[in-house]
């Protein structure tokens, strides 16, 4: 069945938002990657969210709201540090873990007493919560797993051979500009944790509320995107150095993608893709060229490093995970 794609307008809106309070789900957009939107407070939604994407029960929702107000309906804790950093970052992809209100279903945090919760920027996504008026949770609108989507299409792709396909309704907001998940921080722990690297460095967040934890985290926790193996191809992906390349291509280069950064946009040869390359430039491109790989024929995707140091850190992270091996 063809899966519904449709762009934004007053009355899509309004739709959607009927939608979501008869505890159906949407996919809408938003800066980060597309997300599968249901209802916070509804668990038939939530459940709907689970089962569709074949998630597993204790991989945590992020819930999306309009701004702090919002999320001091469904979350407890919140404090001065919340203040300055909701101050700074939202709406935008910086998303906070704090205590679950008892009113929000423990199917909302993947069982935890815990809450993720964030302020999205992308237009579309705020027009849809201020329609629905009250907290949505939107993982991203993909197989678990797999390479995030940063366009409708890529979630079209995605759910064409699900049930749910006739019936999903896609809000068309056009390529994310981020393009890689929000930063995670754990806010009930001391010192708070980055469960999640993303484009809202740590760098920035200790310059607010000072020392935090930055150590990796390789198993399920309170944030979604923290298994070992996450964001990954089909195809088998392995992360080089560029010294390497020649040495990995062996004797039949014409099985092997390449993905590297810094070429001249519109230089893709038929066997590269090329990002730019700096890190903002690289994460807004990196799924999407995940996803053209994956369908190219390649029997092998080879990452060339892009880059070390802080401002890579959340493009590393999603690599790493891609090129891992283990669940």
């Amino acid at each position: 069945m063809k899966t519904r794609i449709e762009t934004p307008s007053s009355k899509v809106i309004t739709e959607a938002a009927e939608r979501l309070r008869r505890g159906e789900l949407v996919v809408m957009p938003t800066e980060t990657v597309y997300g599968l939107a249901g209802s916070t407070h509804d668990q038939g939604a939530l459940k709907s969210i689970f089962e569709i994407k074949g998630r597993p029960s204790d991989n945590p929702l992020i819930a999306h709201v309009e701004g702090p107000e919002g999320a001091k309906n469904i979350v407890a804790g919140w404090d001065e540090r919340c203040d300055m950093l909701s101050a700074a970052f939202w709406p935008g992809p910086l998303t906070m873990v704090l205590h679950r209100h008892h009113d929000v279903p423990p199917g909302a945090s993947g069982g935890r007493d815990t809450l993720a919760v964030r302020s999205p920027a992308h237009p579309v996504a705020r027009s849809l919560l201020d329609a629905f008026g009250g907290p949505l949770s939107a993982p991203s609108a993909n197989r678990s797993g797999s390479v995030s989507p940063t366009t409708a299409e890529h979630v079209a792709s995605d759910f064409s051979e699900s049930d749910a396909a006739g019936t999903l309704l896609i809000i068309d907001g056009g390529p994310c500009s981020v393009g890689i998940e929000s930063t995670v921080l754990d806010l009930t722990t001391d010192p708070p944790r980055v469960l999640r690297p993303g484009s809202v460095s740590n760098e920035s967040i200790i310059e607010l509320i000072g020392t935090i934890e930055m150590s990796v985290v390789s198993a399920q926790d309170a944030s979604p995107g923290t298994r070992s193996r996450h964001y990954a191809p089909l195809t088998p992906l392995a992360l080089i150095e560029a010294e390497g390349l020649e040495a990995e291509l062996g004797d039949d280069p014409s099985r092997i993608i390449i993905i590297r950064a810094g070429g001249e946009p519109g230089a893709d040869g038929p066997r590269e893709i090329q990002l730019p390359g700096d890190p903002a430039g690289f994460a807004e491109g990196l799924y999407d060229a995940l996803r053209r790989a994956d369908g190219s024929g390649a029997s092998r995707i080879l990452v060339v490093v892009p880059g070390t140091g802080s401002p890579w850190r959340a493009v590393r992270d999603r690599l790493e995970r891609a090129a891992a091996t283990g669940g």
